[in-house]
């Protein structure tokens, strides 16, 4: 199993950082000096991925455009001397081989996953949401990947969190393969604390292999009235090995307003540009 493809779930209408996301798509809201969709594209890059699918929808043009080559402001910049700017601008555009698919009715992230389908083939695939942001010394993905290749499985990424939480989340019946790797055997999407099979939850992160698809073709609406993802996994472990990752790295949900301030304050004291400042700054007024 060698993963090198990776879908990006960004269609969504971003209802959690209205007004903003009204006419910016959030997936383009600077963390630092970047859009947090480069932060999911470099550790996708990072993590041996070459080619890059972002599921789009209405409204989500700037994706399109930021991760295209811009001749005139390139050409200014050239002029004008500034090669480093130049060389970020150009990064950008260069950072993968980016592909866009629109999911033209919103139906869920398991719908968005299935409109994968023809860019993924016969070939296992990363999956990456962008509202989850990862700081980590190994990209978090690749951890993902390691695991889907030692036990030839697909892989989710999961972290414990609070019972008191878990109904945000996918919760996931586990059994220990080795340290911080799992078997999986059941999942619920957004369990009550009694309903949940334990404090490990699905965050952002998956490697799969192309039954998924079929299996999310027959998949009937769910939770919400949408085609979950997650009911396309559970059947999926049922059918084929499937593990999960207690992948080590902190998880930000950079896809609501305190999450998203708490993503830019962290990133931005490690930044060595600003870092520095930002750390006397934040001081004084605390």
């Amino acid at each position: 199993m060698k993963v090198t493809k990776a879908v990006i779930p960004a269609a969504g209408f971003g209802t959690r950082m209205l007004p903003w996301s009204k006419s910016v798509p959030k997936e383009m809201l600077p963390i630092v000096d970047k859009p947090a969709i480069q932060y999911i594209i470099e550790e996708a890059v990072a993590s041996g991925i070459e080619d890059v699918l972002i599921i789009t929808g209405r409204g989500k043009s700037a994706l399109d455009d930021y991760f295209d080559y811009s001749p005139e402001l390139e050409s200014k910049l050239s002029l004008s001397g500034k090669l480093s700017d130049l060389e970020e601008v150009r990064g950008s555009a260069d950072i993968a081989n980016i592909f866009y698919v629109r999911q033209k009715e919103m139906k869920g992230l398991g719908h968005a996953i299935w409109r994968a389908k023809a860019f993924v083939g016969n070939s296992p695939f990363a999956v990456l949401l962008p509202d989850d942001i990862m700081m980590a010394d190994k990209p978090v993905i690749k951890q993902l990947i390691e695991a889907a290749e030692k036990y030839n499985a697909s892989a989710v990424g999961t972290q414990k969190v609070s019972l008191d939480v878990i109904s945000k989340y996918s919760s996931l019946k586990v059994s220990a393969l080795e340290d911080r790797v799992f078997k999986v055997s059941d999942m619920n999407e957004k369990p009550t604390p009694a309903e949940a099979f334990s404090e490990y939850a699905i965050l952002g992160r998956y490697v799969l292999t192309p039954e998924i698809f079929e299996l999310l073709a027959n998949t009937q609406p769910g939770y919400g009235g949408e085609i979950q993802l997650t009911d396309g996994l559970n059947a999926l472990c049922k059918q084929s090995d499937m593990v999960a990752v207690d992948f080590e790295g902190k998880r930000y949900d950079a896809g609501n307003l305190q999450g998203y301030l708490e993503t830019m304050v962290d990133f931005a004291l490690r930044d060595s540009n600003v870092g520095d400042w930002f750390r006397d700054f934040i001081g004084g007024k605390v």
